[in-house]
């Protein structure tokens, strides 16, 4: 109800009740989608852990920041320049060993190595099984 017409204690017109139920139907949409917000749980997680990887990006860039300011000039262009010939190497390397392998080799290694990219997860489990049963190993031979 409008002010208007609580003060001439008349009834409201259609247009003020429809005014008055659009106003409700906001107001509950509102408050469902707080409701929704607060019950996903999924979401929420998703938030906080954004808001931690940023905070971590921002501590590490910090950091890296401090280091470099602390690392003189001349020990930083010995590191850039020994990067550099590393990575140089390391090509040279690759170009070398594949001009020397054979073509069915380099294809069974791409293959191989392709199939290891396709299992990551069984790969996973594996490894955490391993770990599993060696810890459980460990820990029986102790007692």
């Amino acid at each position: 109800m409008t002010d208007q017409s609580r003060d001439n204690d008349t009834a409201p017109t259609p247009e003020e009740l429809r005014e008055q139920v659009e106003g409700t139907r906001e107001e509950l949409g509102q408050t469902i989608e707080s409701l929704a917000a607060r019950t996903d749980i999924k979401a929420q997680a998703q938030q906080k852990a954004a808001k931690a990887k940023s905070q971590i990006q921002d501590k590490a860039a910090h950091a890296l920041q401090a280091a470099q300011d602390k690392t003189p000039e001349p020990v930083r262009d010995k590191a850039t320049h020994a990067k550099q010939q590393l990575t140089e190497t390391a090509h040279n390397l690759g170009d070398m060993i594949q001009s020397r392998t054979s073509e069915p080799t380099r294809e069974k290694v791409h293959h191989a190595a392709e199939s290891v990219r396709s299992s990551r997860g069984v790969l996973i489990a594996a490894g955490v099984a391993t770990l599993a049963v060696v810890f459980l190993v460990r820990r029986t031979r102790r007692r």
